[in-house]
């Protein structure tokens, strides 16, 4: 979900690793040849997420290890599911309660009006209702193509990026 932590989690995977890390914006514009900002605005939200399906598909065909932020929205794409469940990802959900997910959200709108960039199109006025209505319908969606699945509340960034670090390293030598 938007505001869970993706960006933190994966940052600090890569530090602990040295794998390398690109977040949702960076492989969409990679696949895209544009951002996911003027994507929305000049061709909508259906445009939007078919770029964010091509920015998974570019993060697929990077040479591993690597670390990928990818767009919540892309679960709810079958075809999307089916390859973020292939061999060569590791799929973790990081998991946070809507009300944390609403502080931080209403936090990040804030700083971006300060800094005059827009926020986030789908939060509207409410963003615990907004969260709340996205969640319904990815929840089952999210524990069905994650390999791991991590609680965020009380933990740091360092603390979830070694939990999967390992995990991964498990499942990596069960592979053979």
């Amino acid at each position: 979900m938007m505001a869970v932590g993706k960006s933190t989690i994966g940052r600090a995977i890569s530090a602990a690793t040295g794998w390398p890390y690109v977040d949702n914006d960076e492989l969409l514009e990679k696949a895209e040849g544009r951002s996911t900002a003027t994507v929305l605005e000049v061709e909508g939200e259906a445009a939007l997420r078919l770029a964010e399906s091509a920015a998974l598909d570019f993060a697929l065909s990077l040479d591993p290890p690597v670390v990928a932020g990818v767009a919540a929205g892309v679960i709810t794409d079958p075809d999307a599911r089916r390859r973020m469940q292939g061999d060569d990802a590791f799929v973790v959900h990081l998991r946070a309660p809507i009300e944390l997910l609403a502080e931080r959200v209403i936090a990040d709108e804030a700083r971006a009006a300060a800094a005059g960039r827009p926020g986030r199109p789908w939060v509207g006025d409410d963003p615990a209702a907004a969260l709340a209505e996205l969640h319904q319908g990815r929840a089952a969606l999210y524990l069905e193509v994650a390999d791991l699945v991590v609680d965020v509340v009380g933990r740091t960034p360092a603390d979830m990026a070694a939990e999967i670090v390992s995990a991964v390293a498990a499942d990596r030598s069960q592979l053979g």
